[in-house]
């Protein structure tokens, strides 16, 4: 591995800084909205998911009893 100094690093962290792309306000708020619509789905149909088993465990414990 090359060895570089300091200076030459932080060049080159300057450099690689400038090509970065970054969002605008619209599509941050865009993405932000699309994770809590997605998060939701997916807690109610992991609640779903839950309740479904839970029942399921529930009557086959009341058929041992």
């Amino acid at each position: 591995m090359a060895r570089v100094s300091p200076g030459e690093f932080l060049r080159q962290v300057r450099a690689e800084t400038a090509k970065i792309v970054w969002p605008g306000r619209r599509e941050t708020m865009m993405t932000g909205l699309m994770v809590v619509i997605m998060t939701s789905l997916l807690a109610l149909f992991f609640f779903g998911v839950d309740t479904a088993f839970s029942s399921i465990v529930q009557a086959l414990l009341g058929l041992l009893s």
